[in-house]
């Protein structure tokens, strides 16, 4: 079963063409990696997949949907995106703003019921945020404010996460913290895809990579099929070592000469 399929998509952006055929595929319960050099496309295609992008030509679908034939509310229903800024412009307490991701499941005007509650509850229990709920969001550490947002898209309850570049900038802790969350997520049933630039995370927790280069899947597979020294040197300029520390598969970086 595929969650979100993605089929010889063509994406422009002004006059100029950013994704060039591309093909993709998450299923549930999977934790998929879109990692690539800066300018690769990566952001493009993930907001393609949620909907936020129109292709010029090929398709995106949801179990089978056309999903930009669904309205907004069954897409929003349906997928979660985190975009890469983090920025709440308002000081909601945590609770107020998880519960936002409930807004999708709300006939307009309605309150919500015990069944939206629970969903907030489980979604901040779930990120480790149940002891900030009073707190407002601008008094949150950057790691703090990541799990929170996170809440507010599960809160929603979807089916499929997008999350672009959600542990860029945080420390090493919350970046483990995060991808633990994103790891859980995945192995509940949840199809979950993130943008990454961090090539030791991306081996160590997603269970397929896609690798883009100029708008364009140049590998996709099991990570230690995508992250080889020849074609991480072809792709990024640099020299890559393999090797594995307490079980745990790790790569040492370095500008290629």
């Amino acid at each position: 079963m595929t969650a979100l399929r993605a089929s010889a998509l063509a994406v422009d952006l002004g006059h100029r063409r950013v994704l060039h055929d591309v093909g993709f595929t998450v299923a549930p319960g999977e934790l998929v990696g879109l990692i690539g050099p800066n300018g690769a496309g990566k952001t493009t295609l993930l907001r393609t997949l949620a909907g936020l992008a129109a292709p010029v030509s090929g398709t995106v679908t949801s179990n089978g949907d056309d999903l930009y034939a669904l309205k907004p509310r069954q897409r929003a229903q349906r997928l979660a995106y985190l975009a890469q800024d983090r920025a709440v412009h308002w000081p909601l307490p945590v609770e107020r703003l998880v519960s936002l991701g409930r807004v999708p499941h709300l006939a307009p005007f309605a309150r919500p019921t015990p069944a939206d509650a629970a969903a907030i509850e489980r979604a901040m229990t779930a990120c480790a945020v149940t002891g900030l709920r009073a707190r407002s969001m601008a008094s949150l550490s950057g790691g703090e404010r990541a799990r929170a947002l996170l809440a507010r898209a599960l809160a929603a309850d979807p089916s499929i996460l997008l999350a672009d570049e959600p542990v860029a900038g945080l420390d090493p802790y919350y970046q483990l913290q995060m991808m633990d969350l994103f790891a859980a997520r995945a192995a509940a049933g949840l199809a979950v895809v993130v943008v990454l630039h961090d090539l030791a995370l991306a081996l160590r927790y997603c269970h397929r990579l896609y690798l883009m280069q100029q708008g364009r899947i140049v590998a996709s597979g099991p990570p230690v099929e995508v992250l080889t020294s020849q074609r991480l040197a072809a792709v990024y300029g640099i020299t890559a070592s393999f090797g594995t520390v307490a079980g745990q598969p790790v790569v040492s970086l370095e500008r290629a000469p």
